[in-house]
């Protein structure tokens, strides 16, 4: 039996609440601003700030990260990865807005989604956003920093974090 603590928050909080994370974005914002992420604290600080349920890291697959793609599994991140693809110049890249903006999509769809947190702070989410908005579905943009945060998102109206305001809890140490 559910204390009546749980009752209420389970009221005031949905249970099906998922975070998707753009992991370039969220990477490249956090070390701009010139620190790391603890990301066993971050996956915590999500659960505990929204009540989120899962987490997913939409990222490109370097065969040369395994170890932290299995460590970021173990501390509860499922990690959708998407084929890269390297240039002439040995950058590589893999751009997963895409992959990221069709698993919201068929998340509502299939009605896995009550809520949702977006962490990025890319334009190329406005759409996502706006129709999470015209679906009346609740979501907050978490934005790595204040600098790279899009005008189209802060334009969606919804709740907008940064991340830079809780370095201390978040930061590895």
């Amino acid at each position: 039996m559910s204390s009546s603590v749980d009752q209420i928050k389970s009221r005031i909080m949905p249970t099906n609440t998922i975070a998707y994370i753009d992991a370039s974005n969220l990477k490249f914002g956090i070390e701009q601003s010139g620190w790391n992420l603890d990301y066993k604290s971050f996956r915590s600080w999500l659960r505990d700030k929204f009540g989120v349920s899962r987490v997913i890291l939409f990222m490109g697959l370097i065969p040369d990260n395994s170890d932290l793609y299995n460590f970021l599994q173990s501390i509860g991140y499922a990690i959708s990865f998407k084929p890269t693809i390297t240039s002439k110049e040995g950058k590589t890249k893999g751009n997963v807005d895409g992959e990221l903006i069709l698993a919201i999509a068929k998340d509502f769809y299939e009605n896995k989604l009550e809520s949702a947190v977006l962490v990025a702070g890319d334009g190329d989410y406005h759409c996502i956003v706006e129709f999470l908005k015209e679906k009346n579905v609740p979501v907050k943009i978490v934005s790595p920093n204040r600098k790279y945060l899009s005008l189209l998102l802060k334009r969606t109206n919804v709740p907008i974090i940064i991340l830079d305001e809780f370095i201390e809890s978040l930061r590895q140490k």
